[in-house]
Formats: C-alpha cells, structure tokens, sequence
C-alpha cells in the first residue's frame, strides 16, 4: 500500500520538474521577448509581458498555487521522515521554499511593476536584476528536484 507521505513526495517530485522545464522554457523562449538588451541595460517590453501572461496562464496554477502547497505539506512531513530520507527531503522542501519567497517577494511583485513601468534607467536596472536573479530561481528549482529525486529513491 502506498503512503501518503510517498503520494506527497511523489507529487513534489513531479511539480518540481515541471517547474524547472517550464522555467528553462521561460528563460530561452519567453525573456528574450520581454527584455531586449540595451546600452542602459534591458529595455522591457511590457506589452510583450502582458500579451504572453504567462504569471496567470501558466506559473499560476502550476507553481504558484500548487508548488507553493506541496512545498509547505512536504516540509511539514519532510521534518518528521526517518533517515536517510530525512535529510534529503528536509533538504528538497527548504530549497524549494527559499525559490517561493523569492518568487513571491521578488518575481511577482518585479514583474508586475515592469509591465507597468515607463522606460528609463530604474526600469533598466530593475529588469537586468530580474534576469539574473532567475538564473539562480532556476537553479534553487533543480536542486530541489534533484534532492526530492534522491529522497525519493530511498526506500519508504
């Protein structure tokens, strides 16, 4: 019979590789069309960003609701597991929680702001944080994926 602890890593493993696939996705496709490099730094497309809303048709119900719900249920469980899953799973659930803060904090609230904002060198700086900072969003995402996978290898 299959635990719901196994149910819920199962998920987080799943939801983390769609959002570190969709966040690969997101860097070469999609940021190319929001931010064009410029001699300030980048000039931000903002009717580009609202055209492709990809916050409400994509990062919404995938991550932002449903990541951000696994990642909590699996640090709740994670805190509890016996070793050696423990220490793997704790570790996937604390990667995956420091991405959401800084995609609520940071993401969400930059990328709103940069739809709206008129050019110029704030809005410059503002997007070339947002592009490298995604660098590393994307890379706290396959560490945790990587860490769920290997919590997820170990035997229940």
């Amino acid at each position: 019979m299959i635990s719901a602890a196994e149910i819920l890593l199962w998920l987080f493993v799943i939801g983390l590789g769609v959002a570190f696939g969709a966040g690969l996705y997101e860097t070469r496709i999609i940021l190319p069309q929001w931010f064009r490099p410029s001699a300030e730094g980048y000039r931000v497309d903002g009717e580009a960003m609202q055209r492709t809303d990809v916050g409400r048709r994509f990062w919404g119900p995938v991550t932002t609701g449903p990541l951000t719900l696994l990642t909590l249920a699996n640090l709740a469980v994670a805190w509890s597991a016996p070793a050696p899953r423990h220490g793997w799973w704790l570790a996937a659930a604390l990667l995956a929680l420091a991405e959401r803060l800084g995609t609520f904090g940071f993401f969400i609230p930059a990328a709103l702001r940069l739809q709206r904002a008129a050019a110029g060198p704030a809005t410059a700086r503002l997007a070339a944080w947002w592009v490298r900072l995604n660098y590393g969003r994307n890379l706290l995402t396959l560490l945790a994926w990587l860490a769920a996978l290997r919590a997820f290898s170990l035997p229940f």
